[in-house]
């Protein structure tokens, strides 16, 4: 499965704790997040990830592009709702377009539980039906 990872930044040391404690689950996974993001998560738990450009500098479009053309699983998009700052990714469009693909989205910790272990057990699956 391919699974996008991004974080406000206010959000960054808890995806980086997510990570390491998922760590067996993901890294039978292609990863792939926006730079910064991709980049401190590598730092601590040495998984594989495909990292696009900063968000800010157009990283959520790339992931926005892969979403649109059906090559992303499932994403976790650990939001700061309380105080975005303007240069942070905008997790509207890309709620919008895992809603119109039919992609399981986390905008929170309780949901990315949810969502790896559905990931775990086999419950995604059904995706690699649709991709193909």
């Amino acid at each position: 499965m391919n699974v996008g990872l991004i974080a406000h930044d206010n959000k960054k040391k808890l995806i980086q704790n997510f990570c390491i404690a998922y760590r067996n689950i993901l890294n039978r996974h292609e990863l792939f997040a926006t730079g910064t993001t991709g980049r401190l998560i590598e730092e601590v738990t040495n998984l594989s990830i495909h990292k696009y450009l900063a968000g800010h500098l157009g990283g959520q479009q790339q992931l926005g592009a892969q979403i649109a053309h059906n090559q992303i699983d499932m994403v976790i998009f650990l939001r700061d709702p309380l105080s975005p700052k303007q240069h942070e990714p905008d997790p509207a469009s890309v709620i919008q377009l895992c809603d119109i693909h039919n992609i399981p989205i986390a905008t929170n910790l309780a949901t990315a539980e949810l969502l790896i272990k559905a990931l775990e057990r086999g419950d995604l699956e059904w995706r690699s039906v649709i991709r193909s």
